[in-house]
């Protein structure tokens, strides 16, 4: 009787929450006082797949969601982006009958890294894809070794895990589990064989902290590696992206599948891979996966093109607190070889609780942004002076940099100078200030 009084609940509160444009956590919270252990009781399809890590989780299960509906499944999945317990039991509830069957053939999941023990205490996914761990917001995840640990208890001996193999600390999930699916990216022209970046997170071994070598680094601590004392090393990957060339925008897929790539990111490579690792394990054929990821646009605004003034505008969303977000588009800005202008934003630091925390800004590497073809470099928002701090340390010419106040100040200047391209490097908190200045392109 409890299990079905909390699915009304859950189903009405949903349904308001709808008409006002709220309520994609408040319903299951709701739900789960009444029944705590409604998760436990309701009977879910027989493909329960989870996707976390510190990125990359929201653009891979879109990427999942699409390919699965087009090979004919009816998937559910968190849309909205409510990844702890309260959403996941939200859209779990308002999907199921009366009786606490859930309908469709597929649960797809998003899981907060934090919270993943919580939202799995009473199921267990089916398939567990963890994308990768890196330093991520400081004061809310200290450091990857601790957010691996908060990681652990979600990992259970029936679920089968679809690892990164290059990730040296997401590998350590597969230390006495019997299921587990590797993900891989070979070597490719643009691997180097030294190590680039601020800092080495991948000098030590996550297992015995002995020294690890590496014979190619794709980017931070992401390559081939193996521990010179315990050999912790990169496993042979089940699926594979065996060529690459950003350049002109195309992947090869287990040495027969070509996609191109609509945004040529490393990152992208990276989800990309991690879906379609996923896709055919679930059994999905390679031509429809490679069908949808060749033409597929992200929906999620991580990336979004615009025009300000003569500039046409790429936005990259660049996750505050995370130095690999920034590094990684930043290299996407050096790669492209094309003048351009860029305005890096910090007004708020975070959507969800207040700090005035910049010591990140100190991880990124903004050197990158020193290539000739860069010709300006805008900075604004409220910690505009620690970014400017920031720069005086970094190998960006100085007559490069100007320093703004508002994102109102800088959306005027670049409105009325220049035609060059433009790139905006921000996170979701700060973005819609400039985008509500500027026209959106398709």
């Amino acid at each position: 009787m409890r299990m079905a009084l909390s699915i009304i609940l859950c189903k009405a509160l949903r349904f308001v929450g709808k008409l006002v444009g709220k309520g994609s956590s408040l319903p299951g919270q709701f739900a789960l006082k009444l029944c705590p252990d409604v998760l436990r009781r309701v009977k879910l399809p027989s493909y329960v797949i989870a996707v976390t890590g510190s990125n990359g989780k929201t653009s891979t299960v879109e990427m999942i969601a699409s390919v699965l509906r087009a090979a004919g499944k009816d998937v559910v999945y968190n849309a909205e982006g409510s990844n702890q317990i309260e959403g996941v039991t939200t859209l779990i509830l308002t999907h199921c009958t009366l009786g606490g069957k859930m309908k469709g053939d597929v649960l797809l999941l998003e899981s907060d890294e934090r919270y993943a023990r919580y939202s799995f205490k009473w199921f267990h996914p089916t398939h567990f894809v963890i994308t990768n761990l890196y330093r991520d917001q400081l004061t809310r995840n200290g450091h990857p070794e601790w957010v691996y640990d908060a990681i652990l208890p979600a990992i259970h001996d029936d679920t089968t895990l679809v690892l990164n193999a290059d990730d040296p600390l997401v590998s350590c999930f597969a230390q006495g589990h019997d299921k587990v699916k590797w993900f891989g990216l070979e070597a490719w022209e643009g691997a180097t064989a030294e190590h680039h970046g601020i800092y080495h997170d991948g000098a030590r071994c996550p297992v015995c902290k002995g020294k690890m070598e590496y014979t190619l680094y794709h980017y931070n601590q992401v390559g081939h590696y193996r521990c010179t004392v315990c050999g912790h090393h990169r496993h042979d990957p089940d699926f594979a992206a065996t060529s690459l060339d950003l350049k002109e925008g195309k992947l090869v897929l287990d040495g027969d599948t070509e996609i191109a790539l609509s945004f040529r990111s490393i990152y992208n490579v990276y989800n990309i891979l991690a879906a379609w690792s996923l896709c055919r394990l679930c059994g999905v054929d390679k031509k429809t996966i490679a069908d949808v990821l060749g033409s597929y646009i992200l929906k999620n605004g991580r990336m979004v093109t615009f025009t300000l003034g003569k500039h046409h505008g790429t936005l990259l969303t660049s996750k505050h607190e995370n130095s690999v977000a920034y590094d990684t588009n930043l290299r996407y800005i050096k790669d492209t070889g094309k003048d351009c202008s860029v305005l890096v934003i910090v007004d708020a630091i975070s959507r969800k609780y207040f700090t005035g925390e910049t010591s990140w800004l100190w991880d990124i590497d903004f050197d990158q942004l020193s290539a000739p073809h860069v010709k300006r470099v805008v900075l604004c928002g409220k910690y505009v002076n620690d970014l400017a701090l920031r720069f005086d340390c970094s190998a960006v010419p100085q007559d490069k940099i100007v320093c703004l106040d508002t994102v109102a100040q800088a959306a005027e200047l670049l409105e009325k100078d220049g035609e060059e391209d433009l790139y905006v490097v921000t996170c979701f908190s700060d973005r819609d200030k400039l985008l509500s200045r500027v026209q959106r392109t398709e």
